[in-house]
């Protein structure tokens, strides 16, 4: 266990956090970037598929138009299959953000075992704990990943700091001083 003697959280309290962190996230991370890179792939060989599907359009059949409509559907043909390549991207980009926005979700709601917290417990510092404790809002349920990702956003931006003096403040509030009123 480190020494309680610290009056902040030390890098290596976010350090050890954040190691931590890396573990519990690692496999979603590698799923999401698995599936992002076989979309990216299969859509690739669709993207070229469709393109050279719109480069092979014959408008032979189209006789019946005039010759300069038919000329200006050959002069902007590209510019429409591209159109609808932008536009699929797109919707697969929106599909695969929501898909990484649930995993990682999901992620976060994941109950952190308890070797785990154990091996926080006696590799933080006291301060550091006490954000983790800070950051913990319902602490009749268990610890999630998503608790100590906040508790290592807010170790970083000070936390301990502004309990420190959210603590002191609040000792000046309830102190009783006597005021004693000018005497004339």
């Amino acid at each position: 266990m480190k020494t309680d003697n610290a009056q902040i959280p030390t890098p290596s309290d976010s350090q050890t956090l954040r190691n931590t962190l890396f573990k519990l996230c690692a496999t979603a991370t590698i799923i999401c970037a698995v599936i992002i890179v076989a979309v990216a792939i299969v859509w690739w060989d669709l993207l070229n598929r469709l393109i050279s599907f719109g480069r092979g359009l014959d408008y032979s059949g189209l006789q019946a138009l005039s010759i300069q409509n038919l000329a200006l559907i050959k002069q902007y043909n590209p510019f429409f299959w591209w159109t609808v390549v932008g536009i699929i991207s797109l919707i697969i980009a929106y599909l695969l953000h929501g898909f990484v926005q649930a995993v990682m979700r999901r992620n976060r709601q994941r109950i952190v075992d308890e070797a785990t917290i154990a091996h926080l417990a006696r590799n933080l510092s006291r301060p550091a704990r006490d954000v983790i404790l800070w950051a913990w809002p319902d602490q009749r349920n268990p610890i999630t990943v998503g608790d100590l990702q906040r508790a290592h956003a807010e170790m970083r931006s000070g936390r301990y700091s502004k309990m420190q003096l959210a603590q002191q403040q609040n000792l000046l509030l309830q102190t009783d001083y006597e005021r004693s009123e000018p005497q004339v």
